[in-house]
């Protein structure tokens, strides 16, 4: 028997101390630190030295041999990975319970069966029958798909190694232990281990390993952090489960851009892809009222079309609220200030919140001038055109900046009808637009002034 040792992990960061306290040294946790008892070997290992010469070698010498990528047979989830699967390559989802990440690996590994590619599921919370009843209610065909319901990091590598697939899911990782750690499955070593085991198994076989990943109440995947650094892609499956939209988006890719994002509609028939999201995103009413305004954001490498609600209505409060859905509410304070300061519009006695339809979330500042030109539009309780596109970054000192990619934003609105645009001075296009009047504006009272 293989001797073990005592030692005291953090749950959260997965810090190691050789005596329990009430509270993390690195993370400042408290009643996160449990003990643990780990495999230690009979023999030491002694300290041998090789004779063979390692010869370091020069940046012009490397190879760039391109990385052999295979199609999932979704143009959605290969957009968010890069182009495809990269052979040897590990990716981790992370996502709400429900949110429907097995149900699209499962549709996905189904398609790639259909195409001749052989792939493993290996589920550590369903069993081979609650898998096979999901399959059929979604009318999938996977005669050619291996299943496997284990949740034992040994047997999962002798059955991987005896098929050799070319794609290995595991659902989820919080589920899988080793026995040569004697805590329980989903504590901090338990997924460290079993998750670096599988990342090598993944890399001397040169098989693509899909990890789902349980997350946290915070929105993070839960476990220890190495966890996504040990990983070659980190993708977030968001969403509300009472909205049939879904959103994958890319956090982390050592093969492809991050902040690239899928769009998919859940149906009683599984997840559908969305090719055309601004479509869905623009969906508005047919006579819209005052503080609505219509955006081009830029996700990943396309654009997409997304509508910017604002209410602001009489406080009876001491402190009138901010709300923010789909925004960052300390950059919504920020632009109020400015408004006040630059635009002349007084919002203190006001409550203000802000939506994005359709769920989306926006992380960039093209955001700031249809936010403030929504807020005084339902000031003013004056409508702005329906033809009207906005994007624009807003400094501090009342300026309007620059975005990236403004010539593209300027196509996507121009293909989805938009016939009037406002936008920075420093995005206009050289030369003139036959679809688009564009107006460019150098400061925030300009904009104000236009509508």
């Amino acid at each position: 028997m293989p001797r073990t040792k005592t030692i005291y992990s953090c749950n959260k960061c997965g810090a190691q101390f050789p005596k329990w306290a009430g509270q993390c040294m690195d993370c400042g946790t408290w009643n996160s630190i449990a003990e643990e008892a780990i495999a230690l070997s009979n023999h030491p290992r002694d300290l041998k030295f090789t004779t063979e010469r390692i010869v370091a070698t020069t940046l012009s010498e490397v190879s760039l041999r391109k990385a052999p990528r295979f199609t999932t047979s979704s143009s959605e989830l290969d957009r968010v990975l890069g182009g495809g699967l990269v052979s040897g390559s590990v990716i981790l989802i992370g996502g709400d319970p429900g949110i429907g990440k097995s149900t699209l690996l499962l549709q996905t590994l189904c398609r790639m069966a259909s195409d001749k590619v052989s792939s493993l599921y290996v589920s550590g919370e369903e069993s081979l029958q609650q898998i096979t009843l999901r399959a059929r209610r979604l009318n999938l065909s996977g005669d050619t798909l291996k299943l496997l319901a284990d949740t034992n990091i040994e047997r999962i590598l002798t059955v991987a190694q005896q098929e050799r697939p070319q794609v290995l899911v595991i659902d989820s990782i919080q589920t899988m232990f080793t026995e040569n750690i004697t805590s329980a499955p989903g504590s901090v070593s338990q997924v460290r281990e079993s998750a670096a085991r599988l990342v090598q198994y993944a890399k001397q076989a040169n098989t693509a390993l899909i990890l789902i990943g349980h997350v946290t109440k915070e929105g993070a995947i839960a476990g220890p952090r190495v966890l996504e650094h040990m990983v070659d892609a980190v993708l977030y499956f968001e969403g509300d489960r009472n909205n049939r939209l879904r959103i994958l988006r890319t956090v982390k890719n050592r093969f492809g851009a991050v902040n690239e994002l899928g769009v998919f509609a859940m149906l009683d028939k599984g997840l559908r892809e969305v090719s055309n999201p601004s479509a869905i995103f623009l969906s508005r009413a047919e006579t819209p009222g005052a503080g609505s305004s219509v955006m081009v954001t830029w996700e990943g490498s396309r654009p997409i079309l997304v509508e910017i609600q604002a209410l602001a209505d009489q406080s009876h409060l001491g402190n009138p609220r901010r709300v923010t859905v789909g925004l960052e509410y300390n950059r919504l304070s920020m632009l109020l200030a400015v408004l006040h300061r630059h635009g002349g519009v007084a919002t203190y006695d006001q409550d203000v919140f802000v939506n994005v339809v359709g769920g989306m979330r926006i992380l960039e500042t093209a955001a700031d001038l249809p936010i403030l030109l929504s807020i005084v539009s339902s000031l003013n309780n004056k409508t702005l055109p329906t033809d009207l596109v906005i994007f624009g970054e807003v400094g501090l000192g009342g300026e309007i900046r620059p975005v990236q990619n403004g010539l593209e934003r300027l196509k996507e609105a121009a293909k989805h009808g938009f016939t009037r645009a406002i936008i920075p001075h420093a995005n206009l296009p050289k030369g003139k637009s036959k679809d688009l009047e564009i107006i460019s504006v150098q400061y925030l009272r300009e904009a104000l002034a236009i509508i």
